[in-house]
């Protein structure tokens, strides 16, 4: 039998999803390392990204920060996660592992965020500044609300790649889907190792739809845009005196100016 049909199979059978070691409490694993690892990012690169985006942005903090935050996607996940396992902090189960996707998280947060605050509509904040805003409300008020899909295509990328990722968890030890793809290789069984990349996969695609559910219903411009739609629609067309048809602009009227009459002399 060929390796596809061979993972079908291990994934329809009821006994791989079942206890301890099944594909169920490797998916609640896997999971609950996304959302922690996630929430944390969110809590470091967020508010530093909206404090040196705002108002325009600050040139040099704003370029150190995403620097800095940068040289984390040029060191390889893995050996910071084997760096922290070996180190003091192997003694607490799963903190090496949040430690490094949190690293590896935090660049496309901080990037996108700290783009969208400060590149914000500058015609936009200068009239909402010209109201007379603070600016707590310059950037809660009118600058997030511009920025809010690119903050939330950050938020996106970062899940994704933390859900990719967590698979590495289980080379040192740690939980998450990653066990199914290791026991795999521990085993020779090369159908599991497939099944166990499958079931990633879809992990992070449904991580990427829910989010952009979310991103559509969370966002501040969609109210607005809906509320213009309606009122567009509301609007009847212009009609014509007997409210028959749209009026159509009347033609140029034109002047035909009349020549003397010229006599002719017998």
């Amino acid at each position: 039998m060929g390796v596809i049909p061979d993972a079908w199979t291990w994934l329809t059978t009821g006994a791989n999803w079942s206890g301890d070691a099944g594909v169920w409490h490797r998916l609640v694993e896997h999971l609950y390392l996304t959302g922690v690892c996630l929430v944390l990012s969110c809590v470091i690169a967020l508010p530093l990204a909206f404090r040196l985006g705002h108002g325009g942005g600050h040139r040099i903090g704003g370029a150190l920060a995403i620097n800095i935050s940068n040289v984390g996607r040029a060191v390889p996940t893995f050996a910071v996660l084997v760096l922290l396992t070996i180190g003091p902090l192997g003694r607490h189960g799963d903190l090496p592992v949040i430690v490094a996707l949190v690293l590896f998280a935090v660049p496309p947060l901080l990037t996108n965020a700290y783009v969208g605050v400060s590149e914000a509509d500058r015609d936009v904040v200068g009239a909402a500044r010209g109201l007379g805003m603070s600016g707590w409300q310059l950037l809660t008020r009118v600058e997030l609300p511009l920025a809010f899909p690119l903050i939330m295509t950050g938020v996106r990328t970062a899940a994704v790649q933390i859900v990719a990722t967590a698979t590495l968890a289980a080379l040192p030890g740690g939980g998450g889907l990653g066990r199914v793809i290791t026991a795999g290789f521990a085993n020779y069984r090369t159908a599991q190792v497939v099944a166990g990349a499958v079931l990633v996969a879809l992990l992070a695609l449904a991580v990427e739809g829910v989010l952009a559910l979310l991103q559509r219903g969370l966002d501040p411009a969609r109210g607005r845009r809906a509320s213009d739609r309606r009122t567009r629609r509301a609007e009847p067309p212009a009609t014509g005196r007997d409210g028959e048809g749209p009026v159509e602009p009347a033609p140029a009227a034109t002047t035909r100016t009349r020549e003397p009459a010229t006599e002719v002399a017998e």
